[in-house]
C-alpha cells in the first residue's frame, strides 16, 4: 500500500473521530475546518512514524490532539479567541430528530467549556476508547485518565442539570 493510500484509508476509517475532535476544540466552522485539515496534513507527515504500538485509531487520535492543541495556542497567541451518532430519521421523526440535534449540541457546548486535559480525556471516551487507549494516546497513566474522566463528567453533569 503507498502512502497516499494509506493516508486516505485512515482518513477514510477515522474521519469522523477527527472530525468530532476537532470540533471539540474549535467552535467557528471555517476554523474547525482549518483543523481538520491540519490535522490530516499532521498525520500524512506523522504516518511514516507509526510503529504500531498502540492501534492506528489511538495514532490518529494522539496525532489529532497534539495538532489542536498547537492549533488552539497559535490562535491565542494570535489573539482570537457534532458528535456522529445515530438519531432519528428527520423525515420519520422530526422531533426526535430536533430534540437529538439539541442534545449534541448542548452536550458539545460543555464539553468545549472544559478544561483542556478533561476535554481531551471526554472527547475519546466520547469516541469508545478505553482508558488505557486514552492513556496511550495522550501518554497519560491510566490512572491519571480516569481522575480526569471522573472530575469532568461530574462537570458535565452539572452543567447539563443531570443527576447521577
Amino acid at each position: 500500500m503507498s502512502h497516499a493510500q494509506s493516508i486516505e484509508t485512515v482518513l477514510r476509517e477515522h474521519g469522523p473521530m477527527l472530525a468530532r475532535i476537532a470540533a471539540s476544540y474549535e467552535r467557528d466552522a471555517a476554523r474547525r475546518e482549518d483543523l481538520l485539515q491540519e490535522i490530516s496534513l499532521a498525520l500524512w507527515r506523522a504516518l511514516d512514524s507509526w510503529r504500531g504500538d498502540a492501534s492506528l485509531r489511538t495514532f490518529a487520535a494522539r496525532v489529532a490532539h497534539n495538532r489542536a492543541i498547537d492549533h488552539l495556542g497559535k490562535h491565542r497567541r494570535l489573539g482570537e479567541d457534532e458528535l456522529d451518532e445515530q438519531h432519528p430519521d428527520p423525515a420519520v421523526d422530526p422531533l426526535g430528530h430536533t430534540e437529538a440535534q439539541q442534545r449534541r449540541s448542548v452536550l458539545l457546548s460543555a464539553v468545549q467549556r472544559l478544561p483542556l486535559g478533561h476535554r481531551q480525556v471526554v472527547v475519546l471516551a466520547l469516541e469508545g476508547f478505553s482508558q488505557r487507549e486514552i492513556g496511550q494516546a495522550l501518554a497519560l497513566e491510566e490512572n491519571t485518565v480516569a481522575q480526569r474522566l471522573s472530575r469532568a463528567r461530574k462537570q458535565l453533569r452539572d452543567e447539563m442539570g443531570v443527576t447521577a
